[in-house]
């Protein structure tokens, strides 16, 4: 990983993790939401890619000077455009409500035999996948009880991801990266794959891997530290800072580039 100061590409489109990489202790602080709006008015599209659910990237969509919004580690990317919600998803309803049914007995089984975890708050809004708490409003979870949650889901055939508050775990072919490349697809008519030196991302975590393999401009804030044993596929690039500040360091160096 190489220090933010080697990055030197000039890109119109960012592609951002929300958790941990746009905010600091749970909130939005001011100064990275300033950015976003001074991003977007330099013409950078801004695209948060994040694990929270539907509900929460319907208000993002709606409100924020974000191009479009990716949820749910994938499942669907929602775009407010001339006064329409468009949304795109990669699993059909009659699908969706079969996982959903899948997705209860696990619930089930990870509350059962892993003491301490939770429901995500957030669940209720989520439409495609299941959100477990480890540290968010729970005492943090030792590694082996997140793990643990982690092999509950694979036993039953479910993708996982670690992020940096949650195990989110789902039915269905798709991840961020997929529902990234669908939506630029959709959006300009290119392969994403064919335009990285256009694009970059910044995260946090290892649920971020994907993406951080995927773009030869990959970035991440301070925190991916915490995780560097557990990845197989580290970002190009990291900032000095954590977190939000991690994000503001980034964006205000691409406004200078």
């Amino acid at each position: 990983m190489k220090p933010l100061q080697h990055f030197k590409s000039r890109i119109k489109y960012l592609f951002t993790d929300i958790d941990d990489t746009l905010t600091l202790d749970g909130r939005l602080p001011a100064e990275s939401y300033q950015k976003i709006w001074k991003l977007q008015e330099s013409g950078v599209h801004i695209i948060p890619v994040t694990g929270r659910p539907a509900g929460w990237c319907e208000m993002i969509a709606r409100m924020w000077p974000v191009l479009a919004v990716v949820g749910e580690n994938g499942a669907f990317v929602f775009q407010y455009k001339n006064k329409t919600m468009n949304r795109l998803y990669a699993v059909n309803e009659e699908q969706r409500i079969i996982n959903q049914k899948k997705l209860a007995l696990i619930e089930k089984e990870v509350l059962e035999k892993v003491p301490g975890s939770a429901l995500a708050s957030d669940q209720f809004t989520r439409l495609f996948d299941l959100a477990i708490d480890f540290c968010e409003d729970v005492e943090p979870l030792k590694k082996d009880d997140i793990q643990k949650i982690v092999d509950i889901f694979h036993s039953h055939g479910a993708t996982a991801k670690v992020s940096s508050i949650h195990v989110n775990g789902w039915f269905g072919h798709y991840d961020k990266r997929s529902m990234c490349e669908n939506f630029f697809l959709n959006e300009t008519g290119k392969e994403l794959k064919k335009h990285l030196d256009e694009c970059a991302f910044i995260g946090d975590s290892p649920n971020d891997e994907p993406l951080f393999d995927f773009f030869d401009n990959s970035v991440a804030v301070a925190n991916i530290l915490n995780f560097k044993d557990q990845l197989k596929s580290p970002p190009q690039y990291v900032t000095d800072s954590e977190g939000a500040h991690g994000f503001v360091e980034f964006a205000t160096h691409l406004l200078k580039l």
